[in-house]
């Protein structure tokens, strides 16, 4: 059991039997009374975003979640197939894990699983990824006094909005929480 006080941004809890991973806190004391904290929390399970609210001294259940890295094989219509390149177990994570984030999946690819008692329930992406540009529209700079941007897809189908320059064919790094351009490869 974890004090309130104590959760912060990727903090994984339990509470009434759901499995909780924190994404915001913040903490207000009033003049009188005890503190209040608020927490946006995303439901490990759902894909939900919720807000809960705690009064100070109340404690939640903490979780540790085992990370394992795992190889992306193919996206069944279901679930993605990933799988374990030691022991070559396959592991079927739903699509809901996933989410929008399934962009920057790639065959091949390996991503750090998360899992609660065997269940996939989060990931880890890399920080940045290199993408290649498939469409791109042909844009003119002309008279411009700032930095004009345009929208390219990538070979995922990962829309991201690049410095006129970038043409299809070229090769991208995106960061991948933000999900913007960072350079030219």
């Amino acid at each position: 059991m974890i004090d309130v006080n104590q959760l912060r941004r990727g903090v994984s809890f339990t509470q009434n039997d759901n499995l909780y991973k924190v994404t915001e806190y913040s903490h207000s004391k009033p003049g009188r009374g005890k503190a209040t904290i608020k927490v946006n929390v995303r439901d490990l399970r759902s894909g939900s975003n919720l807000v809960l609210s705690f009064t100070s001294g109340d404690r939640v259940e903490d979780i540790r979640l085992e990370k394992q890295t795992y190889q992306y094989l193919y996206d069944d219509g279901q679930f993605y197939v990933f799988m374990d390149t030691n022991t070559f177990e396959q592991k079927q994570v739903a699509h809901v894990v996933l989410a929008d984030d399934a962009v920057f999946l790639r065959d091949n690819m390996e991503l750090e699983l998360l899992e609660y008692e065997r269940e996939v329930l989060d990931y880890i992406l890399p920080k940045s990824m290199e993408f290649e540009v498939v469409e791109a529209e042909n844009a003119i700079a002309g008279d411009t006094a700032t930095g004009a941007t345009k929208e390219v897809i990538t070979e995922t189908g990962l829309k991201v909005k690049t410095p006129l320059f970038v043409n299809a064919g070229d090769r991208i790094k995106v960061n991948t929480e933000t999900r913007e351009y960072i350079t030219r490869v």
